[in-house]
């Protein structure tokens, strides 16, 4: 083996010989002791007490496995690489580890991002996912029928403790993954009409990922004129005066909306909501009440969204609403009132008119919304964000992107 000798004198300070093994001696010491071998495996021989896999000390082969996956009895410590965020690796993979000084604590990388010790890359978050409320119908012509009232959009709910629309439990919260980014649609609400014709259905709303299932949310059915049948969504739209058919709703998100009333003079039925069927328009002309939305305390505060429009009277009352939908017209020549925005609220019918040229409208439905909640400090951006009782909220009022 070739080897360097350190000396004991200024002549002999540094002595080398040679030879072709492709191996190098380091030696120290008047007695020139072997204090390292650098072997032409790429293996080094170190003549210092280690620690052996095998429990004793000496000489040993230094190798990745005899480093790491070697026991370590001492009661010391061992000191990661440290240095503030700015500093992590240009180039990294998964399984490195520092201290990151800049949040005074631990990390690791998957090779994507890094992560506190204490933080995983994937998350469970709940979620309230509520459609745009179907529209309300116009009336036209004296002696007219009332509109009937639109449903309230699909209303879908995996918060604890809470139920979803159509009288459902709360669904199975949602994993998302760090680093990947989530699309949010919210639904707008249906346009009433302006005319004894057909309103219009509300718009889904629905999160979507590469990684999770997507979560959608139907629009509301839309209201409909004298004797129609209405349209079926997360909740359905009500049923025409003169028996007209409610339309129905979606299993877990909504109830149908209620049937017309009957007789001559018989008022527009209720919409469907979240949390109960619309009611009958009555046969002494009064509209059908819309069906009651559902009360959700996601963002800390309890509030009611996705209730039916009401259907319009027919010279008497219009069918009240809550859980933001809206009334329906009442007496004569009123218009219906629309959903209240962000609630999914579907919108009023209007009411009967005693003029030939008068044309009415029916109000439009409320527009949806999405909210988004996790357990502990900000891990994403998107939405308006707060917190409440533990929890950070993110609230969409319109469409955009959850960057988790």
């Amino acid at each position: 083996m070739s080897s360097i000798t350190a000396g004991t004198s200024a002549g002999t300070a540094l002595v080398q010989t040679g030879d072709t093994t492709g191996a190098l001696v380091i030696k120290t010491g008047g007695s020139a002791t072997t204090a390292a071998t650098f072997n032409a495996d790429q293996t080094v021989t170190l003549a210092l007490p280690l620690p052996l896999a095998s429990g004793g000390t000496g000489s040993t082969s230094l190798t990745a496995a005899s480093v790491s996956d070697t026991a370590n009895s001492s009661t010391g410590y061992f000191q990661l690489p440290k240095g503030t965020t700015a500093q992590r690796p240009a180039t990294f993979v998964s399984g490195m580890t520092r201290y990151n000084t800049t949040t005074g604590g631990p990390e690791w990388s998957d090779g994507t991002n890094w992560y506190a010790y204490n933080v995983s890359p994937n998350y469970s978050v709940e979620y309230l996912v509520i459609a745009g409320g179907g529209g309300g119908t116009g009336t036209s012509g004296g002696g007219s029928f009332g509109g009937s009232g639109g449903g309230a959009g699909g209303y879908r709910s995996s918060i604890a403790g809470e139920s979803s629309g159509g009288g459902a439990s709360a669904e199975s919260s949602i994993t998302f993954s760090t680093g990947i980014s989530y699309s949010v649609i919210v639904g707008g609400g249906g346009n009433g009409t302006a005319d004894a014709d057909d309103a219009q259905a509300g718009s889904n709303s629905l999160i979507s990922g590469s990684n999770i299932t997507t979560v959608t949310s139907i629009g509301g059915g839309f209201g409909v004129p004298y004797g129609g049948t209405a349209g079926s969504g997360g909740s359905g739209g009500g049923g025409g005066a003169s028996q007209g058919t409610g339309g129905s709703g979606t299993t877990g998100q909504g109830y149908a909306g209620g049937t017309g009333g009957v007789g001559g003079t018989s008022g527009s039925a209720g919409g469907g909501g979240a949390g109960s069927l619309g009611g009958n328009g009555n046969d002494n002309g009064t509209g059908g009440i819309g069906g009651t939305g559902v009360s959700s305390s996601a963002t800390g505060t309890a509030v009611t969204r996705a209730g039916g429009g009401g259907g319009g009277g027919c010279y008497t009352s219009g069918g009240t609403a809550s859980g933001g939908g809206g009334r329906g017209g009442a007496n004569a020549n009123t218009n219906g009132v629309s959903g209240t925005a962000n609630t999914g609220g579907g919108g009023g019918g209007a009411s009967s008119t005693n003029s030939g040229s008068l044309k009415l409208s029916g109000g439009n439905g409320g527009s949806g919304v999405v909210i988004i909640r996790y357990l502990g400090t900000q891990r994403g951006t998107g939405g308006t964000v707060t917190s409440a009782n533990g929890y950070t909220i993110h609230t969409f009022t319109s469409s955009g992107t959850y960057a988790a």
